[in-house]
């Protein structure tokens, strides 16, 4: 049986929606339609994927594993697509992620240089989206800081950053040249704990986002929102927090918080030569050795 990848994304857009009508909106089809495709999908692999009575819609356990395997596979079948399409134009296009942070520019600026006959493109990432961007192909390479979620890439450690906390202007630690986490923990964290495992204090239950959206992540910017609203405190690297500065917040940083490490990315699957060359460069305009 060869996978309908049409079909697949049609089943992720109505798992994340819970919902065949709002899935249907989407996709820009009728319901019937929808459910038609979804139907044949279901004969196809001999599974159900949904379940569907008065209270709604629901995943089967069939669903939820075919949930967990389609985003990456859709993702990969993206990046081949826009791959291929980009490869075949000239002159071809290397793409670079950066972040705030980042001071990248001379780095990039040699690259050009000495890989004329690419066309080097630069590419705005966050924390957030930095692996998202490599997989599904809109950078070739990126300066991300670790640790990375996924194990398909190659990693090249550059630099320890130093993290700070971001308070409320008003906290009584706002201005200090450097605290003890604890002196924090009557905030409440506003970011997954497992990046900040030193964290004991409570945490912020809303880790959802400022708009109904299942599927979006709290950005910087709206926990940084949140910060100056008094809601909690956030954690971040200072290079991120240097490109964030703001009247109303405080950056204080932390000196019993391990550094987070700035490193260079790319997916060990790709056999691009320009990749390792800019991976050379980068360690020797650094003067280090990519490990």
């Amino acid at each position: 049986m060869d996978l309908d990848l049409r079909r697949l994304r049609y089943f992720v857009t109505v798992a994340e929606e819970l919902s065949f009508i709002r899935a249907a909106k989407l996709l820009h089809m009728t319901q019937p339609a929808l459910s038609r495709q979804i139907s044949a999908l279901e004969r196809d692999l001999d599974a159900q994927l949904f379940e569907r009575d008065r209270r709604g819609t629901a995943l089967t356990p069939a669903g939820q594993q075919l949930l967990e395997d389609a985003i990456p596979l859709l993702a990969a079948a993206s990046a081949l697509e826009r791959r291929t399409r980009l490869a075949g134009r000239e002159p071809a296009r290397f793409a670079i992620g950066f972040m705030p942070g980042t001071n990248a520019t001379p780095i990039i600026r040699e690259f050009a240089k000495r890989a004329p006959y690419l066309s080097v493109d630069v590419v705005f990432t966050s924390i957030t989206d930095q692996v998202d961007f490599l997989i599904d192909g809109r950078v070739d390479v990126c300066f991300v800081r670790l640790p990375l979620a996924e194990d398909t890439f190659r990693v090249f450690p550059l630099f320890p950053e130093p993290q700070v906390a971001a308070v409320p202007a008003s906290h009584p630690v706002a201005g200090s040249p450097a605290i003890d986490i604890k002196q924090v923990f009557d905030l409440p964290l506003l970011q997954d704990p497992g990046e900040v495992p030193e964290w004991q204090g409570a945490v912020a239950e809303i880790q959802q986002p400022l708009v109904s959206d299942r599927q979006h992540r709290p950005t910087i910017e709206e926990n940084l929102e949140r910060v100056a609203l008094g809601a909690g405190v956030l954690v971040l690297p200072a290079g991120i927090a240097d490109f964030y500065r703001r009247t109303d917040i405080s950056y204080v940083p932390l000196q019993d918080v391990a550094a987070r490490m700035v490193a260079l990315a790319y997916n060990k699957h790709r056999t691009l030569p320009e990749l390792v060359q800019f991976a050379s460069l980068v360690a020797s305009m650094l003067g280090m050795e990519p490990g």
